[in-house]
């Protein structure tokens, strides 16, 4: 048996917890505090969620796709009904801002929940080898 399975179990899944905001220790919706920020800590069991470093690669990652995504589907439509500018505006834009936060939302969850079930940690100096 792995040590993952020993430490995870009777927790949520991965994915079901970075969509919902639950703590990856108690499994309470505490983790999200805004749309796309973290609480300090979870208010049912205290798990500290500062101490873990996200860090910006969600926010780099949805913006290359969701920018590919969003500049496909625009020329698909373009090209297939040639609406005018405004529809565009209109279709694009509220799409461009509910997948970039909800997207942050779930990415940047996953990556706290991964962080803390691998308790994964700075780096320090006596982490080196030496030869």
């Amino acid at each position: 048996m792995s040590d993952d399975t020993v430490t995870n179990k009777g927790q949520p899944g991965l994915g079901q917890a970075a969509l919902f905001g639950l703590c990856p220790d108690c499994g309470a919706r505490t983790l999200m505090q805004g749309l796309a920020s973290f609480a300090p800590r979870c208010r049912v069991c205290g798990l500290d969620f500062s101490r873990y470093n996200v860090g910006d690669g969600p926010a780099a990652f949805l913006t290359t796709v969701i920018g590919a995504l969003v500049v496909v589907l625009a020329m698909v439509v373009e090209f297939s009904f040639e609406p005018p500018w405004w529809v565009h505006l209109v279709l694009w834009t509220p799409l461009i801002v509910l997948a970039t936060i909800l997207g942050l939302r779930v990415s940047k969850a996953a990556l706290l929940i991964a962080e803390h079930r691998r308790q994964a940690r700075e780096a320090t100096s006596s982490d080196v080898v030496k030869p």
